[in-house]
């Protein structure tokens, strides 16, 4: 785990799909759609009886660390850490207003609506990108998060930056 005490919350070090080894992550990162990847965070919870999510993209924005070499999500935080885009927890609301009576609109808003339903939000580790609008059905990596327990947040642990 990778405790980060400020906003009281365990991260997974290792992508899901990958596994810890004492000093690095190994194996193969899986990709999941996003339906797979909400029903893995639900599974991974009953299974350990801790309460894993996707994380919020503001959260997963928090890792990444501009002035490491390369940049993204930390090294020595998360050895062999895949960079790619990585789902979050974060929907995508369709925000744009549309006025019915006006007709030139009306055909938009229903399939506006229908495709912020289809979409979520997604954060390149590599890149640093954010978008709002990744299609659901498109296979992306997973880094689960959930909040630390009293005893992750003593004195022995190592924060995020």
């Amino acid at each position: 785990m990778v405790i980060d005490t400020r906003a009281r919350l365990a991260w997974s070090r290792c992508a899901e799909g990958m596994s810890w080894n004492g000093k690095a992550c190994g194996g193969q990162a899986e990709v999941f759609s996003y339906k797979q990847a909400v029903t893995h965070a639900a599974e991974r919870s009953k299974a350990e009886n801790l309460r894993w999510r996707l994380p919020r993209v503001n959260e997963l924005k928090r890792l990444l660390d501009r002035s490491s070499k390369p940049q993204g999500l930390n090294p020595e935080l998360f050895p062999n850490a895949p960079r790619d885009w990585h789902w979050t927890g974060t929907a995508a609301v369709n925000a744009q207003r549309l006025n019915t009576y006006n007709y030139a609109q009306v055909d938009k808003s229903s399939s506006l609506s229908g495709l912020s339903a289809q979409q979520a939000w997604a954060v390149n580790t590599e890149t640093l990108q954010a978008v709002p609008d990744m299609g659901k059905g498109n296979a992306l990596l997973l880094r689960l998060v959930r909040p630390a327990t009293e005893a992750e947040l003593g004195p022995q642990t190592s924060a995020a930056p």
